[in-house]
């Protein structure tokens, strides 16, 4: 085969440092379009991105060529300098991340869950969410490392 075909879609999903409730409804436009920002300038496609005061949500696309740990490396250190630089000298990100990947078939889904993290906050916290996308993903994990 004289090409390469891939359908590479992830839901990423990061906190602030200790989960503070940075976020604010001022911020959110601008700090979710810098962050499709970068991911275009990474090469990749921003498909969703979403969240509330304490965490981002993005499903993107990438291609064969990334490597997710300099994706996310590139994606978490350029935004919160920015962040710091024009709006927080504070602000920061949590160390690690989530990444799940998400079939062609579940795009749309995976786009309207990230659309609705406000309604879907209203009734549940984000340690919850994350060990809920944590176990929905099969995804080992220690409860003492996750916070």
């Amino acid at each position: 085969m004289p090409s390469t075909h891939t359908s590479l879609h992830f839901h990423l999903v990061f906190s602030t440092k200790e989960r503070a409730k940075l976020i604010t409804e001022d911020l959110k436009g601008d700090l979710y379009g810098y962050l499709g920002g970068i991911v275009r300038n990474l090469g990749g496609v921003a498909l969703a991105i979403g969240g509330i005061e304490d965490h981002v949500h993005l499903l993107v696309g990438l291609t064969a060529s990334h490597r997710l740990d300099h994706f996310m490396r590139e994606l978490k250190a350029g935004s919160s300098g920015w962040v710091r630089r024009e709006r927080n000298p504070s602000f920061s990100w949590q160390n690690g991340y989530g990444a799940f990947a998400v079939s062609a078939a579940n795009l749309e889904k995976v786009k309207n869950y990230i659309r609705n993290q406000a309604d879907h906050h209203a009734q549940k916290d984000f340690q919850s969410e994350y060990v809920e996308l944590l176990e929905f993903g099969k995804i080992q994990y220690d409860s003492k490392f996750l916070w």
